[in-house]
């Protein structure tokens, strides 16, 4: 393709913009006509694509990774008095469930170059109180599961997978979210598979299945959601006190088609991807490593590291310089101990996880969405080394 001389794009390149096609847009104007709008036949088929997807036992689909994590924790029975070791390299939401669960969350270090946990930091961390490890799938790339199911196993610790980042990550040949007792999914509008707010929680267990559906709809008995269907009125009793987390059809109409391309859309990530490591193989910035060869990374996000020494850029000024430039890009993310609640709160330090401070203060995310055309990824490339060049 031939290019202009390097220049500014007329229009904002929104980050993470997804696709959505027409498959999609027709089953949810369908879903519309129906009247079903709330959890109905298709989130049940939904569920069962992406069971079938994952090579899982079970799936329940819920209205986002955060509530799948909240879920998780709770039909694995964690709760007040429980610690639970999880990334200091995360989103919020990852150690907000641990604290809705009414348990404590303990942080652990990640390896610099991975930017994933690192098992030895959670052996490290492990005390009397600890049941559970919660390992994220940070970018897209698998966790060492088999460090952290041997960690598990030998402490007889529970593991519920954040796979947030991660829907089509493979570790030695096997599903991303299949390896603990729990795996959790987003379908956010930014992830790889979209339904605009959404998760899902695979599970090995029928009945942690059936405790996770009932949870997410106000503790009512399984399948209080066909009480309004065609069948007839169906009574249902509420079991326990649960909550409103349940996925709409509407959502789930976006999901059914998004998923029917999944592996499309990861090979175009992929090419996006290998064109950026072409493109700033030069430059004086630090790039995501390769994949590990007994993996399949998701390509979810593509993060370089822009360190004031080498590039005499300092991270925010990249930052707005990039958006002068009209691309947008993210920050994926300050380091837990960053924020000033879980400081005020746990009395976690950034120094104490100096590998994550690294990475959250020096952290660039490119834009990587399926949506971007040819053109757009170049100009994405014609702005970073304007900015650095």
């Amino acid at each position: 393709m031939t290019r202009s001389p390097v220049r500014s794009r007329d229009n904002f390149l929104v980050f993470g913009s997804p696709a959505v096609e027409d498959a999609e847009i027709q089953e949810v104007v369908a879903s519309m006509k129906s009247g079903w709008l709330g959890t109905g036949p298709k989130v049940a088929r939904f569920e069962n694509d992406f069971r079938l997807y994952k090579r899982a036992e079970h799936a329940v689909a819920v209205s986002s990774c955060t509530a799948a994590l909240h879920l998780s924790l709770l039909a694995a029975g964690i709760g007040k008095g429980d610690e639970v070791i999880t990334t200091a390299m995360t989103f919020c939401a990852t150690v907000n469930a641990i604290i809705h669960a009414g348990a404590t969350p303990v942080l652990a270090d990640v390896d610099p170059i991975t930017m994933n946990i690192d098992p030895q930091q959670v052996v490290a961390k492990i005390t009397a109180r600890t049941r559970a490890i919660i390992p994220v799938h940070f970018a897209g790339r698998p966790c060492d599961m088999d460090a952290l199911m041997d960690i598990a196993k030998r402490y007889e610790l529970k593991v519920i997978e954040d796979c947030a980042h991660a829907i089509e990550a493979e570790y030695k040949d096997r599903k991303i979210g299949t390896f603990g007792q729990f795996g959790c999914f987003s379908f956010y509008v930014t992830k790889n598979i979209i339904t605009g707010e959404g998760g899902m929680v695979l599970t090995r267990r029928e009945e942690d299945a059936a405790r996770v559906k009932s949870l997410a709809l106000h503790g009512m008995s399984k399948d209080a959601w066909k009480r309004f269907s065609d069948e007839g009125y169906k009574h249902y009793k509420v079991v326990e006190c649960g909550f409103k987390y349940n996925m709409m059809d509407l959502q789930a109409a976006l999901g059914i088609h998004q998923l029917r391309r999944v592996e499309q859309y990861w090979r175009r990530r992929q090419e996006i991807w290998q064109r950026y490591n072409e493109a700033f193989a030069e430059l004086p910035i630090e790039l995501p490593t390769n994949p590990a060869s007994s993996t399949r990374h998701a390509y979810h996000l593509y993060m370089v590291m822009i360190d004031e020494v080498r590039t005499r850029v300092v991270r925010d000024a990249f930052l707005d310089a990039m958006t002068a430039h009209n691309i947008g890009v993210g920050v994926h993310y300050l380091s837990i101990p960053e924020h000033p609640y879980y400081q005020q709160t746990f009395g976690w330090k950034p120094e104490d996880y100096p590998n994550a401070m690294r990475i959250g203060r020096l952290t660039v995310s490119l834009p990587m969405s399926v949506k971007l055309s040819p053109e757009d990824v170049e100009d994405v490339i014609d702005a970073v080394k304007m900015v650095l060049m």
